[in-house]
């Protein structure tokens, strides 16, 4: 028979594995095709897991428990927004499974969270290409502003110029900085996609292919400029002209969108909106009155707490450690910040 604490450890796993089966069917609802088959496929897994902890339990499974604090906050996230924020969190949540070092769950079971852990990548990963082109402008945008802005103003402001002049010369920074990013965004991710482009297939190449020569198959010389060995090449081509000649159809070679640089204009938008917003914040305290060395305390700790949210957001998304991220985002802010104030405290001690 099993002991109390054996007990209740079983029963916080059962109430565990359903909350993650919610999870994914909750997810699930907010998809179709084959991405909703597949988190289909994942509760069911969690829902055989479930079954094992039963077995165990067999009359002790008392009342259904809460599962963990961590998965019903994902599964209030899922229901409300479904994104790939969602799936990275329950990426990490799949990697902290227990079974591997716990004696009463069986090699499968852990071998099967590990598997999780993959296919919600897998999963997290291509909501990752969808917005990975905007979202790094955004990142990039929001932390420009934060960082650039804060160092900006509090360089000026250690020289003792008035309020204005630095309220003043934060605006005039929020809006170049806007402005200059979007631009260079636009120019980048514009620059991007054409010469990506200019690599693709024609799309009327495959026209000629029933024309070739088989015996001076220059079809290979296109296979092989693609990468493939020689043989391959030739192999490939061969197979291609033979099913042309018995009447199977080749399909067009397709144009790649390069899904994950993003648009052009999307990329602009979003980092001209998300540099205004990260270079209005250090400006902030200037607006509301603040002078001296209470505006620049201020200005650095709301600058501070931006700073930690975006690192440990984009430490999420990319499946990385969010605290590191966030500390590490905190330290070049406050780095650059820390430079430029030292630089303005020397100027102003020189009468500059």
């Amino acid at each position: 028979m099993p002991d109390a604490r054996q007990v209740r450890r079983w029963r916080q796993y059962l109430a565990d594995e359903r909350a993650e089966a919610a999870v994914y069917r909750d997810l699930a609802s907010r998809r179709t095709g084959e991405e909703r088959e597949i988190l289909l496929a994942l509760a069911e897994a969690e829902r055989r897991h479930e079954d094992h902890w039963i077995e165990l339990l067999g009359d002790q499974v008392g009342k259904p428990r809460r599962g963990a604090v961590r998965t019903r906050m994902l599964g209030w996230l899922a229901r409300r927004f479904g994104s790939v924020f969602v799936l990275a969190l329950a990426q990490r949540a799949e990697a902290r499974s227990p079974y591997e070092a716990d004696e009463d769950a069986t090699r499968s079971m852990a071998a099967d969270e590990q598997i999780h852990e993959e296919v919600v990548r897998g999963l997290a990963a291509r909501g990752r290409a969808r917005l990975s082109g905007t979202f790094r402008a955004a990142v990039f945008g929001a932390n420009d502003g934060l960082v650039s802005n804060l160092a900006l103003v509090m360089g000026i402001g250690a020289t003792g110029v008035a309020t204005p002049v630095i309220l003043a010369t934060g605006v005039a920074g929020l809006l170049a900085g806007a402005l200059s990013m979007a631009a260079g965004e636009f120019v980048s991710v514009r620059s991007q996609r054409e010469l990506l482009e200019a690599s693709n297939p024609s799309a009327n190449a495959h026209l000629a292919v029933p024309h070739l020569d088989v015996n001076a198959n220059e079809l290979a010389l296109v296979y092989r400029a693609r990468g493939l060995s020689e043989a391959d090449a030739a192999q490939k081509a061969l197979r291609t002209i033979q099913n042309l000649q018995s009447g199977a159809t080749t399909e067009a070679a397709a144009i790649d969108q390069h899904e994950e640089i993003g648009s052009a204009m999307g990329a602009a938008t979003s980092s001209f909106c998300f540099f205004a917003s990260g270079a209005l914040l250090p400006v902030l305290p200037y607006l509301f009155g603040l002078q001296g060395i209470a505006a620049v305390i201020t200005s650095a700790v709301i600058v501070g707490i931006a700073l930690l949210s975006t690192g440990a957001i984009v430490g999420l998304l990319s499946g990385g450690p969010p605290l590191r991220r966030a500390l590490r985002q905190l330290a070049i802010g406050y780095g650059a910040a820390a430079a430029t104030y030292l630089l303005g405290l020397s100027l102003g001690a020189v009468g500059v």
